[in-house]
């Protein structure tokens, strides 16, 4: 199959830097150009391509990632350290209020929540996975060093308590305490990703990512510190656990992915202007719904099964709502993208129907499978997606210099992958 790669008839070509933009620039809201930062995209000096690649026996071996950049390094010895040395309060505290067999139950137990919430972020980052280092961070971020911070914070909170009544002060560490303290703890683990490790943290859907990531770590941990109590504490061990798992197991794993990930969705939108400013002010803004969402379901009394029936449910739905459309613009901006990479001679159009599409890859997928290439071909979709979204960080107008040289090392390593899986 043979393409010679043109634009689109409703894509003429930019003038220059400062020339108008193409027809499609901008696809949805989520991929905004403004006509003063847009750049065209280099050529391809060697020629362009002229046939969709297409996998063929051999034994070529796609060439490895552009090594670890020092923020990223340093982000990953760090929070590697504090994980360390949460562990050192986390777990002492864990076993003071389960015991050793509360402890190993609840850690059972909360596998269950935990591996819905993981599987939901496998599902959101299959377009464009984020770096298994990463989610590694944010995972031991939300099951130690956050709850960590919340033991250390909340004391303080108790201080300020001004009533005796056992009843009030626990409805303020639920209602008051635990929406500020827990959000805030979580929440900057997304902030010290958005800072360090910018380059992977794109958008809105990044951000959802890296916020259920770090809420699962979480929620499993208190999971462990609940379930554990449950056979620590109680008379009927088993009911009580079967209660607590069908509230938090079954009713509610998402319950603390929904508070963090509203802060992930606007730190992600923030991501897009590519400025700290920016970042540190979306941190601050977005933890306003977290903290509220965060208070209304522990604020949930009397009338429990109707609030959640009523209005949990509902959002849940509408969280679900939001990432798909998400998604959708996320797609449609990765296929606009890599077209003006096709118009300048480094794709065909038939080509980024493949790179671009689900059904496309699905299909791309399936011949590199049948030619044993599917490890090659996956490399090249990667590969693709981050060249997408590499230009749109050149597009967003800060850092350009930097991300152009980041688009150019790419632009060659797709060449090798093309190679890799073609030869």
């Amino acid at each position: 199959m043979s393409m010679h790669p043109h634009p689109p008839p409703d894509q003429p070509g930019p003038s220059g830097p400062q020339g108008p933009l193409p027809g499609q620039a901008n696809p949805s809201w989520m991929g905004h150009v403004q006509p003063q930062y847009y750049r065209p995209v280099p050529g391809n000096s060697g020629g362009p391509v002229h046939s969709v690649v297409l996998p063929h026996p051999g034994g070529a071996q796609a060439p490895a990632a552009p090594g670890t950049r020092a923020g990223l390094l340093g982000l990953m010895i760090g929070g590697g350290a504090l994980a360390f040395l949460s562990l050192f309060l986390v777990v002492p505290f864990l076993l003071a209020n389960t015991g050793t067999a509360g402890f190993t139950v609840g850690f059972v137990a909360s596998l269950v929540p935990l591996s819905a919430v993981l599987l939901a972020v496998h599902v959101i980052d299959r377009w464009e996975p984020e770096p298994k280092r990463l989610l590694f961070f944010a995972f031991t971020w939300g099951a130690a060093v956050s709850i960590a911070v919340t033991l250390l914070v909340q004391p303080f909170f108790a201080l300020t308590f001004q009533f005796s009544a056992e009843a009030d002060f626990q409805t303020y560490m639920a209602t008051v305490q635990a929406p500020i303290v827990e959000e805030f703890a979580k929440s900057l683990g997304l902030l010290l990703l958005l800072l360090m490790a910018r380059r992977h943290f794109d958008g809105p859907v990044d951000g959802v990512v890296f916020a259920f990531t770090i809420a699962g770590g979480f929620a499993f941990t208190e999971n462990i510190l609940y379930f554990g109590r449950a056979i620590a504490e109680s008379a009927s061990p088993a009911t009580d656990l079967a209660q607590i798992f069908l509230l938090r197991g079954v009713m509610s794993p998402f319950a603390h992915a929904i508070f963090t990930g509203t802060t992930g969705l606007i730190m992600g939108f923030a991501a897009r202007r590519w400025h700290a400013g920016a970042s540190i002010g979306a941190f601050v803004v977005g933890l306003l719904p977290a903290m509220f969402l965060h208070n209304r379901w522990n604020s949930m009394g009397q009338g429990f099964l109707a609030d959640y029936i009523l209005i949990q449910v509902p959002i849940f739905v509408l969280f679900i709502g939001v990432v798909i459309l998400l998604r959708v613009a996320e797609n449609r901006l990765t296929r606009q993208r890599l077209l003006e990479y096709a118009a300048a001679g480094w794709f065909t159009p038939a080509e980024v129907d493949l790179l671009a599409t689900p059904a496309g890859r699905r299909t791309a997928l399936r011949w590199a499978a049948g030619y044993n290439r599917r490890p090659q071909m996956k490399a090249f979709l990667k590969a693709a997606t981050n060249l997408a979204f590499t230009r749109q960080r050149i597009l967003s107008g800060r850092d350009v210099a930097l991300h152009q040289a980041e688009e150019r090392e790419q632009l060659h390593r797709i060449l090798a992958l093309r190679a890799a899986v073609a030869s």
